[in-house]
């Protein structure tokens, strides 16, 4: 049942926990579909960008493969298999790997991160179609008290 053929009333009686779920599978497919179409996969992007010292990393430094997996443990699918992703980019060379098996990041692979950035904008733009910002805000507003109310944390 769509939420165009449930009642106000009935849809506050829905559980939070099925629609958050089926909305995560729906927006991280979309977004990895069009990844794809792009030439670069979601734990690429993830790989580029923990290792960045212009994004996530804080200094810069080379990671090992236990190091990012840790380092993306809120985020990272059981499906992903980093070893394979980084494989593909060390392909391309926008990775580098040295004698101790840290991974760092090229000016090739810094270039590549910045330019599959610029392809966030379009992304978002479609899955923000007829949402205005004010009711996202109040949605990720209720979306934490949810994650509060459960005992969680919201990052």
């Amino acid at each position: 049942m769509t939420n165009q053929q449930l009642s106000d009333a009935e849809l506050a009686s829905q559980p939070a926990a099925y629609w958050t779920g089926v909305a995560y599978e729906a927006l991280i497919a979309y977004i990895r579909a069009r990844q794809v179409e792009k030439g670069y996969t979601q734990p690429q992007f993830w790989l580029l960008r923990n290792l960045s010292r212009n994004d996530i990393s804080p200094d810069g430094e080379g990671m090992t493969l236990p190091e990012l997996r840790q380092a993306m443990t809120s985020y990272i699918r059981p499906e992903d298999d980093l070893a394979a992703e980084a494989e593909v980019l060390l392909g391309r060379g926008w990775l580098t790997r040295d004698t101790e098996d840290r991974l760092w990041l090229t000016e090739e692979g810094e270039q590549a991160r910045v330019d599959i950035a610029g392809a966030a904008p379009a992304i978002r733009a479609v899955l923000h179609e007829g949402v205005d910002d004010a009711d996202y805000v109040t949605t990720v507003k209720v979306l934490q008290r949810l994650i509060h109310n459960a005992g969680g944390t919201a990052a």
